[in-house]
């Protein structure tokens, strides 16, 4: 029976697992922004709008998610999904969220390799990165305003936005130092520290959550040794049985099998996002193993940028080419080769992501009322504000001068970022027509000029 609050909002009906897949599934068609920009989608759906869940637990469930290695939007869809409806809900979640970005990609790889560089398509990829710039800003805006509540979680931010920005350190450092800050400053003074930063429960704002902060651990979700070393278990022998296929049908050094290799390394270095991997992944791709050149490096940077889905997604891209390139299947099936790469570099860089939450998710959910664990992910979630600025900020270097700041300014860049920026702030316009608005007018300037 639902219960109402102080409000007399009633709490959700439970969510049958066809509706939670038809919202997933939505997700990953709109899933734009970046992290910040997808986990402010799935705030404003699933906290604000549907009340799936409070907002308490879905900010203790992203910070676990920020400290795993991977892109911590999937990994925030695969756990809300795995806490409602079991392991195949947490499945169905994460596929999902990249399953359209998969095909997207995959899509806009061949386009780009069998017919080159096309007018139509250059400006329109020109004017969304424009309007990419104001998402992620406005992400970072609505992330900070919830997380940020006080004047020692606003100076994390700051020293972690210096640290990254000016100081040039490794991001597992940042988050390393803000997690010791906040587990000593969390004894220290715990009133700096509390999700929701003093401003009372959730609830009082969106109304009761069919996950409310004091709804019980769904009996799925209770912590066991045993459950954890099962779920490495199985995550291990998948692992393990696609890469003795690969060396068995092609041996060691062939194309596929050192994809699966390079991008398992790669997914177990993604902390802080796919920006903080993307040296690993043009070191490995482009100058050790020849997949692809820079040029098609930077290009697919580009159509990740402006696809749906994680942003670490531009690794399907370059399994794509580096398939088209290798020709494994030989000249007859270049597509078929480009295609299988895509899915092998694509299976390993998102299955340690799966196994990371189905092994940590029932932990974290014994720790959601203890401050002892919340205090640590609070201050590392405050440093994760300022590093989301910094990767702003690197947006908006990139557009404004795209040539380095000794090249010209763009200015027609600027004044479509203005208008996105103006339309998201002020007229809370959606991204999708902001998205497809900008690709417009940046086609039809670059075919006029």
């Amino acid at each position: 029976m639902n219960q109402p609050d102080k409000n007399n909002v009633l709490q959700p009906s439970p969510v049958s697992f066809r509706e939670a897949f038809v919202y997933w599934l939505k997700l990953g068609f709109i899933s734009f922004g970046g992290p910040a920009g997808q986990i402010s989608i799935m705030h404003h759906d699933l906290v604000e709008k549907k009340r799936w869940i409070s907002e308490k637990r879905f900010l203790h469930a992203l910070n676990f998610c920020m400290v795993l290695p991977g892109p911590e939007a999937q990994q925030l869809a695969t756990y809300i999904g795995w806490l409602m409806h079991r392991t195949w809900g947490g499945v169905v979640a994460g596929v999902l969220f990249v399953l359209p970005s998969f095909f997207i990609l995959t899509g806009l790889a061949w386009i780009y390799m069998a017919y080159g560089s096309v007018p139509a398509v250059a400006g329109a990829l020109y004017g969304i990165k424009p309007a990419v710039v104001a998402i992620v800003l406005f992400a970072a805006y609505r992330i900070g305003s919830r997380a940020l509540k006080n004047h020692v979680l606003w100076s994390i931010a700051a020293l972690a936005f210096i640290a990254i920005f000016a100081l040039k350190l490794p991001f597992p450092i940042i988050i390393l130092a803000a997690g010791l800050i906040g587990h000593f400053g969390g004894r220290i003074a715990p009133q700096y520290f509390k999700v929701g930063g003093g401003h009372g429960a959730a609830g009082k704002d969106f109304g009761r959550a069919l996950i409310d902060d004091d709804t019980p651990t769904p009996a799925h979700a209770y912590f066991s040794w045993a459950k954890m070393a099962r779920i490495a278990a199985i995550g291990f022998t998948m692992w393990l049985l696609v890469m003795i296929g690969l060396v068995m049908q092609y041996g060691w050094n062939a194309a596929f099998t050192q994809m699966g290799w390079f991008f398992t390394k790669a997914a177990l270095l993604t902390f802080g996002g796919a920006y903080a991997v993307l040296p690993y992944v043009y070191q490995g791709a482009v100058e050790h193993y020849h997949w692809l050149n820079p040029t098609q490096m930077i290009d697919g940077l580009a159509l990740g940028e402006t696809t749906p889905g994680p942003l670490i997604m531009v690794v399907t891209f370059v399994g794509f080419v580096g398939g088209w390139v290798t020709q494994v299947f030989g000249p007859d099936a270049i597509f078929a080769s480009a295609f299988v790469a895509a899915s092998i570099v694509t299976f390993f860089t998102f299955l340690p992501s799966f196994v990371f939450i189905f092994m940590g998710g029932p932990f974290i959910e014994t720790t959601h009322g203890n401050l002892k664990f919340t205090a640590p992910l609070s201050a590392i979630t405050a440093a994760v504000v300022g590093v989301i600025f910094n990767l702003a900020l690197f947006f908006a270097y990139h557009v404004f001068w795209p040539l380095g700041l000794s090249g010209r300014i763009d200015w027609f860049s600027i004044g479509l970022t203005a208008i996105a920026t103006v339309a998201v702030f002020r007229f809370k316009v959606n991204v999708i027509p902001v998205i497809v608005a900008c690709g417009g007018l940046g086609m039809l300037f670059k075919l006029m000029t």
